[in-house]
């Protein structure tokens, strides 16, 4: 199925929840970052059990050190 994170779309199997995403689609490490799915924050402790569905716009969002 096609999910779009930020603004790129992405094909992903059938029942991909956000922490597969990260890990095996984008090869992306889970540290971090926030993640909003159709404008709603996905707190971390529930990355495990949300599944993704056809068409989702996802945002990531990584933190950064400044000052």
């Amino acid at each position: 199925m096609e999910v779009t994170v930020n603004q790129q779309n992405f094909i992903v199997p059938d029942n991909c929840n956000v922490r597969a995403l990260l890990a095996d689609v984008l090869q992306h490490p889970d540290r971090g970052l926030a993640i909003a799915i159709n404008e709603a924050i996905v707190p971390k402790t529930q990355w495990e059990n949300h599944k993704l569905n056809r068409g989702d716009k996802i945002i990531i969002i990584k933190a950064t050190q400044g000052g």
